[in-house]
């Protein structure tokens, strides 16, 4: 076995299920990370490419949870070339670039650890794990070395966006690793746990979700967390989150956290402390592993990808993943944020406008906190409307951008605006990458 294959597991070739082919090329590995640690990748070459055009920007996708499936959601759910009943996805984002799905943190989808030690405890595990993939991937990719290069993300995966983006911008510069850094997109980004929670009883309220009374509920148990927050005690600020999202489903008959208007799924009633993190397991990583997703990734995928270890369930470690990172979950990274625009870092927000888990008000509030000197001037101006093809003249986002920094606002979608807006979702990527 060659050197090569030895460090990546590197497997080459289209990927066939059944009749149905995306038609793009495709290769995906493993990579060990660390001692019993190993991430699992999937690359999607831009449709572009097989046209002639090998200029094609190269995006990274980071799923949420923590423990969400990249490969797997991300890829079959959202953005990928093939949706999860294996037909062609009608705006997938290999149109305009090529993608790189990663299951991260380890532990996440076909990514894995083999003991409980191994799994990321913090945000500083997860991004030195992800320079070991990517200084990796771009050794061994070399024509992905001289396009550019960004970060998309969702949610949690947000949060590690921006922190691996600040890690990959210092390793860039220090020639650690060979890439055309472009910017990262921040996609209903878990950036400011607080203000998240602090703005979700004025938004309910504001949508007839939330009465008087359920305001004021909602509003004294987000206070707690602000105080949990404050006070440095994170673990507890986790647990009064989950009561906060407990009452909230009481007080609104079961709102969907991901989207407003839409049904949610029945949810386990939360009891003690050790029951807070089921809760909210069930709530923001049970949804990115539903059956039939599942079933495809353990049966149909796995046996056509060929090196997934036999004791790896896709999936099966994402329990494992959340409650290790318990610690990290309400700690902010708006610095981080600054830090990438005063580096002169290309930064992206997008959010949905029927997302609650981290509302457009929630987002819009971290951003004015921000010390970056071109914020006076992108807050002066008006945002221009944006319509898709298919609808030009119905405005489906506005968008607001000055200097190295954007900001759109999606309207119709929720926490999963590829999903729900899939046109607008490949129009974006368009207008962040400059094509």
């Amino acid at each position: 076995m060659g050197r090569l294959r030895m460090v990546l597991m590197l497997v080459s070739g289209a990927l066939l299920v059944g009749a149905a082919t995306s038609g793009a090329r495709q290769d995906w590995g493993y990579v060990s990370v660390r001692e019993g640690a190993r991430l699992f990748w999937w690359l999607f070459y831009s449709e572009r490419e097989a046209a002639g055009n090998s200029s094609a920007p190269l995006v990274l996708w980071l799923q949420g949870g923590p423990g969400g499936s990249g490969c797997g959601f991300g890829n079959f759910e959202e953005i990928g070339p093939l949706d999860v009943d294996l037909n062609p996805r009608n705006y997938s984002w290999v149109q305009a670039a090529s993608l790189l799905f990663v299951d991260n943190p380890v532990g996440a989808g076909y990514s894995y650890a083999t003991d409980s030690g191994a799994f990321a405890k913090d945000l500083d595990m997860v991004v030195r794990d992800m320079m070991v993939l990517l200084q990796n991937f771009f050794q061994h990719k070399p024509e992905f070395q001289n396009v550019p290069f960004y970060i998309f993300s969702e949610s949690y995966g947000g949060k590690m966006a921006a922190a691996i983006g600040l890690e990959l911008l210092q390793a860039v510069l220090h020639k650690k690793v060979k890439c055309l850094f472009a910017g990262v997109a921040l996609g209903d980004s878990w950036i400011s746990p607080l203000d998240s929670v602090l703005s979700w009883g004025p938004f309910l309220h504001s949508m007839s979700l939330l009465d008087d009374r359920g305001l004021d509920e909602v509003s004294a148990t987000a206070a707690k967390v602000q105080a949990a927050i404050e006070a440095g005690q994170y673990q507890q600020a986790t647990e009064l989150w989950a009561q906060t999202e407990d009452i909230i489903e009481k007080c609104t008959d079961g709102v969907n956290f991901y989207n407003i208007l839409k049904e949610q799924s029945p949810q386990q009633s939360p009891g003690e402390r050790s029951q807070h993190l089921v809760s909210l397991f069930q709530r923001h990583v049970h949804p990115l592993q539903h059956r039939s997703l599942a079933e495809l990734m353990n049966g149909p995928i796995r046996k056509k990808l060929k090196i997934i270890p036999d004791f790896v369930e896709w999936g099966g470690q994402a329990n494992e993943v959340f409650r290790n990172m318990e610690g990290d979950f309400m700690r902010p990274v708006i610095d981080t944020v600054d830090q990438l625009l005063a580096a002169g870092v290309n930064v992206t927000v997008y959010n949905g406008q029927l997302d609650l888990i981290v509302d457009s008000l929630g987002q819009e509030a971290w951003v004015r906190k921000l010390k970056w000197r071109g914020l006076p001037v992108f807050s002066s101006q008006q945002w221009r409307p944006l319509y898709t093809r298919s609808h030009p003249t119905n405005t489906a986002a506005f968008y607001k951008h000055y200097r190295n920094f954007g900001f759109f606002w999606v309207l119709k979608a929720g926490h999963m605006i590829p999903a729900d807006q899939p046109e607008m979702a490949l129009q974006l990527l368009r207008v962040v990458t400059g094509q």
